[in-house]
């Protein structure tokens, strides 16, 4: 689901945007690397949330299998 969620946005960041459409030169430059930006920010919230969700489904099976097993 993660990685889906990644994929979609990365594509969702490719090619010119909307807000972009009609500016040229400098403008065109500026309004584009912010909408990398944004797009590079949004995939590493993302994978930061993977990321923990990652940490606290480990750490939760650890404290289950410690529970759970005999001595």
């Amino acid at each position: 689901m993660f990685l889906i969620w990644v994929i979609w946005g990365i594509a969702q960041g490719g090619g010119t945007p909307e807000q972009c459409r009609g500016r040229t030169g400098d403008d065109l430059d500026i309004c584009n690397s912010a909408s990398d930006a944004g797009t590079a920010i949004g995939v590493g919230l993302a994978i930061a949330l993977w990321a923990a969700v990652d940490v606290i489904l480990g750490i939760t099976y650890g404290i289950y299998r410690l529970a759970t097993r005999r001595t």
